[in-house]
């Protein structure tokens, strides 16, 4: 499998079926795969947080999120294919799952968001089976009962919907106890699919203006974490390349 190291991480430079032919063979063969998205915000966090920056590195998967990492990338002179957003990805699964008869478990988002997102699902994916759900509001005393619900529900597909870091350190701290064979962090994936945000269009999307919409939504969530976390990305990215120079 084709990998790529840059921002101290491993990334896969692959397409969108090319992931999912690596997790329908992985389910089929019940080898766990976890997976995770990159993207600017991510890279920033990282550099912030060495616990993350080994929660990523420990992952199987690592695809590409954002535009912006992207053209990073390729200014790096790497060769990527595509951008494969964690939404885009997410979809692509449930196609696959409703297929296969893999069962799905979602745990993150609030229990109105959580419930909407499940009509919908059930709505376009009539044949779909879900294993489970849960909300994302819990304490660390929650977790192992979390696991155990997990577990019992003997869901193939694990979705956790839980902001970053929060999915990583959870993952990464129960990945030997969670019998699900593929595990995915999709963030915010379940607003959007409960309707009350969408995604940007597909033009904003190919041409990194995605997350211009999502400020226009939630601007005052945002405000902070786009200023200051680009202008943070861009000099990494000037740092990155210094040292490919090297």
């Amino acid at each position: 499998m084709k990998e790529i190291v840059s921002f101290g991480i491993k990334i896969h430079p692959l397409r969108k079926h090319d992931f999912l032919a690596i997790i329908d063979n992985g389910i089929k063969n019940k080898k766990q795969l976890i997976q995770s998205g990159i993207n600017a915000a991510s890279v920033v966090e990282l550099k912030h947080l060495p616990s993350l920056e080994v929660a990523y590195n420990n992952c199987d998967l690592i695809n590409i999120d954002g535009m912006s990492m992207v053209w990073a990338l390729r200014f790096f002179g790497f060769r990527i294919p595509e951008r494969v957003a964690c939404p885009d990805l997410a979809e692509g699964l449930m196609e696959l799952a409703e297929k296969n008869g893999y069962g799905i478990y979602l745990f993150g988002a609030k229990e109105e968001i959580l419930l909407s997102a499940l009509q919908n699902i059930k709505s376009n994916y009539p044949r779909i089976k879900i294993s489970g759900y849960r909300n994302g509001y819990f304490s660390e005393d929650d977790e192992g009962s979390i696991v155990n619900m997990i577990n019992q529900s003997k869901a193939d597909i694990l979705f956790l919907g839980l902001p970053s870091p929060l999915k990583e350190m959870f993952v990464e701290k129960h990945k030997h106890s969670i019998n699900s064979y593929y595990i995915l962090g999709v963030g915010g994936f379940f607003d959007i699919l409960s309707g009350s945000i969408t995604r940007a269009p597909l033009w904003m999307q190919n041409t990194g203006f995605e997350w211009f919409y999502r400020f226009i939504q939630e601007p005052k969530r945002l405000l902070i974490r786009y200023l200051i976390g680009n202008i943070k990305f861009i000099w990494l990215v000037i740092s990155e390349k210094t040292h490919f120079k090297k």
